[in-house]
């Protein structure tokens, strides 16, 4: 690792972060939707006069689902662009 220095580590450990948050933090959300929109479907094919009630529950639980994935891509954020080990690091070689 010759030529790398603490602020090059730093920064690639925060993309490498990062990155893993959204792939992980994406999963749960991705098949959480999926597995409710599956049984929302079922449901309205079994009950075709209550598929707006359905229709309507299901778009409230797929918001609440996706606020994962939201959250998810907050702490990303966070982790990229304000990072305190980042903020540490410039200080110590700023001076």
């Amino acid at each position: 690792m010759d030529g790398m220095d603490g602020a090059t580590l730093i920064g690639l450990a925060s993309v490498i972060s990062a990155g893993l948050v959204m792939g992980i933090g994406g999963i749960g959300p991705a098949l959480g939707q999926g597995r409710a929109l599956a049984q929302a479907l079922q449901s309205i094919a079994q009950q075709p006069d209550e598929s707006n009630n359905i229709t309507r529950t299901l778009f409230v639980g797929m918001a609440m689902v996706e606020s994962t994935a939201i959250y998810s891509l907050v702490i990303a954020m966070i982790i990229m662009f304000f990072n305190p080990f980042w903020d540490f690091m410039v200080a110590q070689v700023g001076g």
